[in-house]
Formats: structure tokens, sequence, C-alpha cells
């Protein structure tokens, strides 16, 4: 109630999402891929998805700007329409951040479900107090929340971010429609990133995860074409074939993993004005805070 007020049924919702994590990720896991394993034919479930990834999708986000939640010290609000031009959905976009060095820690539904290694469970973060004791007091003992500090939290992404795991806020109306859970996430045991892969097969339009705002810069003089920043892309926005380097600017999320990999530091990541404006909250603080 203290996120959703008088919407009793969000508010229920809410509940329901968080106490019954597992359950709920997996049977839409299952749902999503049994729809795009025997309906992709049927196109008009590419309108009925959409609704869906309005209430329930991500922002991907860089390390710095990651950083910069993480070491938070006050309060920030930025919940106007405005806030579109970041995360561009429908329903779910604010920027609400309350007490935001009180930081939780729990297993991750969607590496539960897709059997993800098991030192790589306990890695979905909760930025804020409302809802992190809210995992601590009903996740506990069956998820294996616990309380962290903002550093752990930043060692926690930095390990995972090392392994190839990129991360990503995410937004929801069930918890409030505001940015608070932020995960570490490969395609290969992320729920919301194959969601996006089954909705495709329906609209190529469609993506549950906003990129960061950001493309790369590749240095050719510093190149030495080993290939890496291709293998550790999870898109295949960088291939590398024939000792050809290429870059699909459109297709890169912006995840960074690719500069932070690249052994001879030949790749860096660059604000692009054509793609969404990146979740820096000292951009925010300055153009979109209340």
């Amino acid at each position: 109630m203290a996120k959703h007020g008088w919407r009793l049924d969000r508010a229920i919702h809410n509940y329901l999402y968080f106490a019954f994590y597992y359950p709920y990720v997996k049977i839409a896991y299952l749902v999503f891929r049994f729809l795009a394993n025997h309906f992709s034919w049927f196109k008009p479930f590419g309108a009925l998805l959409k609704p869906a990834f309005n209430r329930y999708h991500a922002k991907i986000l860089s390390f710095s700007d990651t950083q910069k939640i993480l070491e938070l010290n006050a309060d920030l609000s930025a919940v106007s329409a405005k806030n579109k031009q970041i995360v561009p959905y429908k329903y779910a976009y604010k920027i609400l951040l309350q007490e935001p060095d009180y930081i939780a820690v729990m297993d991750c539904p969607c590496k539960k479900t897709l059997n993800a290694p098991a030192w790589s469970i306990n890695s979905c973060i909760c930025v804020g107090k409302t809802t992190a004791q809210f995992w601590l007091d009903r996740c506990g003992k069956k998820y294996h929340a616990r309380k962290i500090s903002q550093n752990q939290a930043l060692d926690l992404i930095k390990t995972f971010r090392a392994q190839g795991y990129l991360t990503q806020a995410f937004f929801k109306v069930a918890t409030g429609g505001s940015l608070g859970v932020i995960c570490n996430c490969h395609i290969n045991s992320c729920v919301s990133l194959q969601a996006t892969m089954f909705a495709r097969r329906f609209d190529p339009s469609l993506s549950m995860s906003a990129n960061s705002g950001y493309s790369i810069e590749h240095n050719t003089t510093l190149c030495r074409n080993c290939g890496t920043c291709a293998k550790i892309c999870q898109f295949g926005a960088i291939r590398f074939r024939d000792n050809i380097w290429t870059y699909d600017s459109p297709i890169c999320i912006g995840c960074e993993l690719c500069a932070e990999h690249c052994p001879q530091q030949a790749i860096t990541l660059v604000r692009d004005p054509n793609k969404t404006v990146p979740l820096d909250l000292d951009l925010i603080k300055a153009e979109y805070a209340e």
C-alpha cells in the first residue's frame, strides 16, 4: 500500500509478485515460450503482448550509471512523463529512490527457472528501504534475502560484469512502476531477455529492455583483432570474421561489456543521440528531478 495507495489490486499483485517470485516468473516464462514455439505464425499476438511490455520492462545500465545508483546517499524523485525519454514505456517509468543506501539482495527467479550456475543465483539487488525490507521480512528464508552495503552491492555488480553479465534496472507496474530492482543478467539465464526474443517472433519492434543510451567507438590503431568483443556481445552487435571487424549500432544495447573486456582498450562507450537518454543520475538530478 505504501507504493500503490488505494490501488488495492496493484498492492495485492505487488505482494504476490515478490512473495511467490520464483513460481510467478517461471510460469510467465513457460507461457511466453509456449506461445512463441507454437503460435509465432499468429502475428496479432504481438498487439496482445505490447501491454505487458508497457508494464514490465528494464533499462540497460552502463557500469558508471550503475555505480551512481549504488553510491547515492540521498532520496531522488523524478516521476514525470518526461522520463519516457529515458525509459520509453507507457506506464512504468518513475525514477524514485528512497533511502537508497538500504539495499538487499536475494535469489534471481530467472536464473532459478533457467538452471543457471549455482554461484550466480543470489544476484537480484533491491535499492530502497520499502521493497528491500519486504524482501528481508517475506523472502529471507525462501529466496535467501540478505541486507548488504552499497560497497557490497557494487562488488557484486563487478563480479558479474567480469563474467560477462550485463546490468539491468527493472521497472514494473506491479512494484510501483519505479526504479529499485537491479539485476545481473545474461541472455542464457534472463527471462526478460528471452521474453524479448520470443516476442520478436510476433513483432520485431517489441523489446522488454530499453537500450542504455550509449553506443561504442572502435579504435582501429589499438585493436589487435583478438575477437574478445565479439565473443562477449550477447546480441551480435559486434562481429569479427576473416579479420574484419563490424559493428551494428542499432542492435547494440550499450551494455559496455565489450569496452570493459577489450584487452587493448580499443573500445569506448559514447553517448548516442539516436538512442534513449541514459539513466545517468547526474543528468537526472540536473534535468529531470523534482
